[in-house]
């Protein structure tokens, strides 16, 4: 397995490598560090000076995961997004690691321009880390922790953390939000707890039966008066990382941030990973 870091020679560059080697050693993948430079072939003697310069960057992005298998490239593209996807791609990486940007802030997650289009469009997993992780003494991931509900793609969500935690073999925890999609605006439903429980015990037999022996499973059921209450009221350790789905709204095998997920983004200072829609004929 490889894991694609969007790399930047910044605070964030080093926040995405350090969650990125943790994922990794975690799973027992390698690293690609890639870093993108904006637009088309600026020319022989430009390009030998800023893979120069890239090169220095990259050693020291590699230094920071010296016990990781890892390779790293720097790659010209009109769009850093597409650039971004396309050596994810070219690589056979199975995720994209980005750091913050300096740009728009939610919580412990800086998402930026380039952060937010792929929030739109990437097919690959995106794996947001929070700032200032690179200062965590924490080297491998300690529970994933999963948000499921009961709208369209619920099922195939299960399927992947059931299958990361089975790999992996990292206790998993899943955060029931049913109460929270069906609570009605404006008003209590009495019987949305009754609904969640009745929905938290099949999620969590149907874990339970897709787990070795050995794997722990815990259902955690999230209630408050609006979602980041609720989310705030959980448990949550530096060595968590969370697994969201996307939005209705995202074309097949494709991501959509949506709204529930990023409300959970303003209070959450784990590494959250977005997961793209299923295939169409899934859903």
């Amino acid at each position: 397995m490889r894991i694609f870091v969007a790399y930047l020679a910044n605070d964030g560059g080093a926040d995405a490598v350090k969650l990125a080697g943790r994922v990794a050693r975690s799973v027992g993948a390698e690293l690609d560090i890639g870093l993108i430079a904006p637009g088309g072939d600026p020319g022989p003697a430009l390009t030998e000076v800023l893979r120069e310069q890239a090169a220095d960057w990259l050693d020291d992005a590699r230094a920071l995961v010296p016990d990781i298998r890892s390779e790293a490239h720097i790659a010209f593209h009109d769009s850093i997004p597409s650039g971004i996807i396309a050596e994810a791609r070219r690589v056979g990486a199975a995720a994209i690691v980005v750091g913050g940007s300096g740009g728009g802030m939610i919580g412990s997650h800086s998402l930026g321009s380039v952060v937010n289009d792929l929030l739109r469009s990437s097919p690959l997993p995106v794996v947001l880390a929070p700032r200032g992780i690179r200062n965590s003494p924490i080297a491998r991931t300690t529970q994933i922790t999963c948000a499921i509900g009961s709208r369209p793609g619920a099922p195939g969500l299960l399927d992947l953390a059931i299958g990361a935690a089975r790999r992996s073999r990292i206790p998993l925890r899943l955060i029931s939000l049913v109460a929270l999609d069906q609570l009605p605006t404006g008003g209590a439903d009495p019987q949305a707890k009754d609904r969640a429980t009745a929905h938290a015990q099949t999620v969590l037999q149907t874990a339970r039966d897709g787990l070795p022996e050995g794997v722990e499973v815990t259902i955690s059921l999230a209630h408050g008066s609006t979602i980041e209450d609720a989310v705030e009221r959980l448990d949550w350790h530096d060595g968590d990382i969370l697994l969201v789905g996307s939005s209705r709204l995202a074309a097949p095998q494709r991501i959509f941030l949506g709204s529930t997920a990023a409300k959970m983004l303003r209070v959450l200072s784990v590494p959250v990973v977005v997961l793209p829609s299923p295939a169409e004929d899934t859903v």
